[in-house]
């Protein structure tokens, strides 16, 4: 006979409710819920990331150059020969131009329209490394990579003017992740070689839209790896002929076409614009061998206390060949761009996402107390850039009025109260062990916060663009009254005023179609003061140095716009 303790313990265990029944339903809701929070997370990223893209005037140099390239092309619909303000432009392949073409013709002449490609280009970078991670090792660490690489700081703010390194590290980064890909795991033969296949297209498109760099960055840190690791089998599964021949049918026709038409185009464009630019400083953007050292720091924001991290060794096997393959990546750009003659901040972008991809890979075994630590650095940072703002009197200067800077101060305060709520809220989901929530927040606060601070540039950005001078010269003009750019040249004035300009004794990069086609420019400052004195009506921009030398020969003109930097004039 069973005791009364027994008894009572079979009844509990009759009536407690079949647990294998309600777990799979518990984890579905769970599942559901996760899901819908990271697609709606997903579209307010959207919202942030394309809703600043037109709420700022284009400035010079970068953006009103590719603007006006690509809108040049829409309206002659020569599809071939890249012109800028009416000149031979080689510079750089056409790819870029094409979409921003499309852009215009189907969205209309805007800002919006021209950033469109960049902010594209970044959005779909930050989605290809979160794919990129979930496929590597699984669905939280691909939500936590996306998340990361949305919110550096470099990755963003590049999306948001419009060059061409957010497009070329757009397709930089999905060869390298779809050699991540082919490698991983056991893929089957057919799966893999899709993989190296979308590899070749994705240098292909590299090459086209920035030159030889997009197929000498992945085969150097091929060659690294290779060495590094004492195995040439990436190199044998490369799918040499089949690669090629993509690499070749996205990249020749055009190369081709453009040589035809326009002789002399392959000595400039490899020669000049490749081997010159890298080895020498002709284009006179030289800095010191540290110049892109504290753009990593700051491109990094608001993850740069994460860089000791990636020096740990992974205990997971599985993550070892990424690991190596994703720092000699990010090791090679560094070196690479740091060694060339010419030097923009841009230029190691493509470095980023690698980093991105290399910090997530390390969150995976990383304890909450680690992660609060991690957040004392970006709070730090916004917290004296916050205390700077408040001094920005002290930077206020003719060329940087105290309208321009005042702005700027009050969006530095408004990002950091949004970056230390964003840290507070972090702070306690790490309390909680709830790493990808923080993560989350951290990433979100940065974002906005750094939207915040993109808009509030706008005021500055004037100083630097034509948008102005283009509303106060419009209405003072017709279509048939020639504009000169004299000694000086905005690069977005041909953009706002939908019109090319004379170039007057200015050279700079349209040396070449100003050789080839003499008759589209005025060499000498003798030579322009004939033709506008022999014109019923003409304007000219002009720098105020320039001014004062033609008022003093007593050219007839009259000011309509004025700043530090530039002057506007129209014939009387």
């Amino acid at each position: 006979m069973k005791s009364v303790a027994s008894r009572r313990q079979d009844h509990a265990a009759i009536a407690l409710p079949p647990v294998p029944h309600a777990t799979p339903h518990a984890a579905a809701r769970s599942h559901d819920l996760a899901s819908w929070t990271a697609a709606a997370l997903l579209v307010l990223l959207g919202l942030i990331w394309f809703g600043t893209l037109g709420t700022r005037s284009l400035i010079h140099p970068d953006e009103g150059r590719y603007a006006t390239l690509a809108l040049e092309m829409a309206r002659s619909g020569d599809w071939v020969t890249p012109r800028l303000n009416g000149l031979l432009y080689f510079e750089k392949p056409a790819l870029q131009y094409w979409i921003g073409a499309l852009s215009f013709l189907s969205f209309g002449v805007s800002e919006f329209s021209a950033r469109l490609w960049p902010g594209l280009a970044g959005f779909l970078t930050v989605l290809v490394v979160g794919f990129t991670a979930a496929r590597l090792w699984g669905r939280e660490t691909g939500v936590r990579a996306l998340a990361i690489a949305a919110s550096m700081a470099w990755i963003q703010v590049n999306s948001h003017f419009l060059t061409l390194d957010a497009g070329l590290t757009l397709f930089l980064t999905l060869a390298l992740c779809a050699v991540l890909l082919a490698n991983s795991g056991q893929p089957d033969a057919r799966e893999r070689r899709r993989w190296i296949w979308l590899a070749w297209a994705a240098m292909g498109a590299a090459v086209l839209s920035k030159g030889l760099v997009g197929i000498v960055i992945p085969g150097a840190v091929l060659v690294l790896v290779s060495l590094w690791r004492r195995d040439t089998s990436l190199w044998r599964g490369l799918h040499w002929a089949s690669g090629l021949f993509i690499f070749l049918a996205i990249t020749a026709p055009w190369f081709v076409l453009v040589s035809l038409r326009n002789p002399g185009f392959a000595s400039f464009f490899f020669i000049h614009e490749h081997f010159a630019r890298y080895l020498t400083e002709v284009h006179q953007r030289e800095g010191a061998w540290w110049y892109y050292l504290p753009f990593v720091l700051f491109g990094m924001l608001p993850w740069t206390g994460a860089l000791p991290w990636l020096l740990r060794k992974d205990s997971d096997e599985a993550a070892i060949a990424p690991r190596h393959l994703l720092s000699a990546w990010c090791v090679f750009v560094l070196l690479f761009f740091s060694a060339s003659g010419s030097k923009l901040p841009s230029y190691i972008l493509p470095m980023f996402p690698a980093l991105a991809l290399l910090v997530a890979m390390q969150l995976r075994n990383a304890q909450a107390g680690t992660l609060r630590r991690h957040l004392l650095f970006p709070a730090l940072v916004w917290g004296l850039a916050a205390l700077a703002s408040t001094q920005s009197a002290r930077f206020v200067s003719i060329l940087s009025p105290a309208e321009v800077l005042a702005p700027l101060a009050s969006a530095l305060r408004i990002g950091a109260a949004l970056m230390l709520v964003g840290l507070a809220i972090s702070w306690w989901c790490l309390g909680r062990r709830r790493i990808t929530a923080a993560v989350l927040s951290l990433a979100l606060s940065q974002v906005t916060a750094t939207a915040v601070v993109l808009q509030a540039h706008n005021a500055y950005g004037q100083l630097k663009s034509a948008a102005g001078i283009a509303a106060v010269l419009r209405p003072l003009i017709t279509p048939q009254t020639p504009v000169f750019s004299v000694r000086a040249y905005d690069q977005t004035l041909p953009f706002y005023l939908q019109r090319d300009v004379v170039l007057v004794d200015f050279e700079d990069e349209f040396a070449l179609g100003q050789q080839r086609e003499p008759a589209r420019w005025i060499p000498t400052l003798d030579g322009f003061v004939a033709q506008w004195n022999s014109l019923p009506h003409a304007a000219a921009y002009m720098s105020p140095f320039a001014w004062v030398e033609l008022h003093q020969r007593g050219l007839p003109m009259r000011i309509v716009f004025q700043d530090p930097r530039r002057v506007v004039v129209v014939k009387p």
